[in-house]
């Protein structure tokens, strides 16, 4: 079979140029069919660049060149054979006698510390896997991006390797200031970075929003104690039948799409001179992923049950935090979420997911003292906000639609009957 050319593949429609981003094999390698061989950044997706064949690879692109989609990134040499693969010898032990062996009887050893007793160790020799505490290459660049080191880290790979999830779970976690190295060296240095066409793209939009929406901000507050009285009292069953945690993010998402059903313009888009009224409910949840913020998309999140909405997100995560979210996974949406609580963040302005004309925040939950019914009692609280595209959507809209979330949160009940009071829809109210 002759050489072949492999061409970078379009992630979707309107994109005609990506960025090498990372090689993952160097140029003489000898690759297998379907392995990864480059990362390819574009302003929407990160994607890879698998071998079609078997061969040695040939580069053609350098790392951080610009390149048309359908240019030839790389050559594949079929012909070549594969390396041989010698096997490493297994050093010689040497087994001891057991006369030689000293075994202690059960009157010596006590039973907290038998299984700290070596048993022949001079005839097993210990070693330590190479793979230990190394990153994969995709993990490597995470690392190098955000000043991490290997030894913040805990591997789950083959062998203790560190894969990209355990980066970006361990950056979900935070660090110790402590374990954290400094890196203030006392020196008057700088440092270029050339930005990737995911955040060039994000900056565009942000700023378009702000020169050509009308946004504004209306806030509430959210008392979170009946959502964590029921989460803490079933949680435990949820997670045994339905397989996945039961978060507060859920319960917004539900509490949204039956809001949105109320005041259909906050779910509209504006299509030229037409304003676009959707009939479904396809929400965005906000994504802090390694390269970047991005915002997936859960289809029909009306028809959702709670145990849906969250399985839909835990998969939505994980492919943002391995750089596998697609062009399809991103777009479409009709309302956006995002959850700045995750990081601290007690009250924020968040700027709209254009063509959508609204958006809602949630923050960080924080025991506050409050008024209730003339006493002051102290309640788990939440800052809420809702910037919306004043061109569509008017204050009373806003106001109400906000009004109409915090109150289905506070009583989750109303979720199941459209907004209402379980008692007014018994009376027929």
């Amino acid at each position: 079979m002759p050489i072949i050319d492999l061409k970078v593949p379009s992630p979707g429609e309107s994109i005609t140029e990506v960025v090498i981003a990372k090689w993952l094999v160097k140029n003489g390698d000898y690759v297998q069919k379907d392995q990864e061989l480059a990362e390819v950044d574009s302003d929407k997706a990160t994607l890879t660049l698998n071998a079609e064949h078997a061969g040695t690879v040939m580069l053609i692109s350098a790392e951080g060149d610009t390149v048309k989609v359908g240019d030839v990134a790389c050559k594949v040499d079929t012909d070549a054979k594969a390396p041989e693969v010698t096997a490493t010898p297994i050093a010689e032990t040497k087994a001891v006698p057991a006369a030689q062996v000293p075994v202690a009887t059960a009157a010596q050893v006590p039973v907290a510390t038998v299984a700290q007793v070596p048993i022949a160790t001079a005839a097993i020799p210990t070693s330590t896997s190479y793979a230990s505490g190394t990153p994969s290459p995709t993990a490597a660049k995470t690392m190098a991006e955000n000043n991490i080191n290997a030894d913040q880290v805990s591997g789950s790979g083959k062998g203790g390797r560190i894969t990209n999830q355990d980066v970006a779970a361990a950056m979900a976690k935070g660090f110790d200031k402590q374990a954290a190295t400094n890196t203030w060296v006392g020196e008057r240095n700088t440092e270029r970075v050339k930005m990737t066409p995911l955040r060039k793209k994000l900056a565009q939009r942000l700023v378009s929003v702000k020169q050509e929406t009308a946004m504004l901000t209306t806030f509430n507050e959210i008392d979170m104690s009946a959502i964590m009285e029921l989460r803490n009292k079933y949680k435990d069953k949820f997670k045994e039948k339905h397989g996945t945690n039961l978060g507060f993010m859920s319960f917004f998402t539900k509490a949204v799409t039956e809001a949105l059903g109320l005041f259909p313009a906050v779910n509209a888009m504006i299509d030229g001179e037409e304003i676009v009224y959707h009939k479904y409910a396809d929400i965005g949840i906000a994504v802090s992923a390694p390269k970047g913020l991005v915002v997936p998309v859960l289809r029909n999140a009306e028809m959702m049950s709670l145990a849906g909405i969250e399985s839909g997100i835990k998969a939505l995560a994980l492919k943002a935090r391995d750089n596998k979210i697609t062009v399809d996974d991103m777009t479409g949406g009709t309302f956006t979420i995002t959850n700045g609580g995750v990081f601290g963040s007690l009250m924020s302005t968040p700027i709209i997911n254009p063509p959508q004309v609204a958006i809602l925040g949630m923050h960080n939950i924080v025991e506050r003292p409050i008024a209730v019914n003339g006493k002051v009692e102290i309640r788990p609280m939440m800052y809420v906000a809702l910037s919306y595209d004043h061109r569509v959507i008017d204050g009373r809209e806003s106001v109400g639609f906000l009004v109409k979330v915090k109150e289905m949160c506070e009583n989750p009940t109303r979720i199941l009957f459209g907004a209402k009071d379980p008692q007014e829809v018994l009376l027929g109210l």
